[in-house]
């Protein structure tokens, strides 16, 4: 299975968005730093999560949403899990 996950940083509320196999060792590695981009803004929270069979499904859905670029989309997309 692959991920397509988004973190908030608990420091500054912004967003970072990536894929994994793994989401616990991912976010693991984004809280200890290292992963060079998200360093700077730790600690980092799990906020969303996707599921793909396939590594070029994540990847496409991954480029998808960093395309988008708006906080707003981003808290919509958020929030549809509550409901």
């Amino acid at each position: 299975m692959f991920y397509v996950y988004i973190l908030q940083s608990d420091f500054d509320k912004t967003y970072y968005i990536g894929f994994t196999q793994d989401v616990a060792k991912r976010l693991l590695q984004h809280n200890n730093g290292k992963s060079t981009y998200t360093k700077r803004k730790m600690p980092w929270s799990l906020v969303y999560v996707e599921e793909y069979l396939s590594k070029s499904d994540a990847l496409k859905r991954e480029r998808f949403l960093k395309a988008q670029r708006n906080h707003e989309f981003y808290e919509n997309l958020i929030r549809s899990l509550d409901r």
